[in-house]
């Protein structure tokens, strides 16, 4: 049977998620599924809050949970480029590893806040990006991070600027 992998991307907003997924994707000939990507795609102007975001993104993840998990079964290796930044998302991720019983990786990228909001001010300028956020919706989604934790059972991979 083919071994694949799943990687999965732990950090706040700007802190170079999206990045390290297309280097892993050329690393490990991996496929990246982008979570910016669907929701720019299939729900363009709609989501105007966190609530229209968490909607849209429990829709995305019925249909790209099964697709991961044929993928990596398949001995495709994935990059999730969706957060795995509190518990219950990192439980689902998990998960879908557990399913296609295969290797996982949790990038958790460690950049400081100062140093995300700086960035995320220069994306906001270049305007290339699926999504914007203001500083408000940078501190209201960084609110929500959590810290990964033994407990939680990840092959956890460091990455520090």
């Amino acid at each position: 049977m083919p071994t694949s992998t799943l990687h999965l991307m732990c950090g706040k907003i700007a802190s170079g998620k999206s990045t390290l997924a297309k280097t892993l994707a050329v690393e490990h000939a991996a496929i990246v599924l982008s979570e910016d990507h669907w929701l720019s795609r299939l729900y363009p102007g709609e989501i105007r809050s966190i609530a229209d975001y968490l909607q849209c993104a429990q829709k995305i993840r019925g249909v790209v949970g099964p697709l991961v998990i044929n993928l990596l079964e398949s001995g495709v290796c994935v990059v999730l480029d969706f957060p795995a930044n509190t518990i219950a998302d990192r439980a689902w991720l998990r998960g879908l590893a557990l399913s296609a019983r295969t290797a996982h990786c949790l990038h958790l990228l460690e950049v400081s806040d100062d140093t995300c909001r700086a960035r995320l001010h220069a994306r906001n300028q270049q305007g290339d990006h699926d999504f914007a956020a203001t500083d408000a919706e940078f501190d209201l989604i960084t609110s929500h991070f959590c810290v990964p934790h033994p407990d939680e059972e990840l092959v956890i991979m460091v990455h520090r600027p």
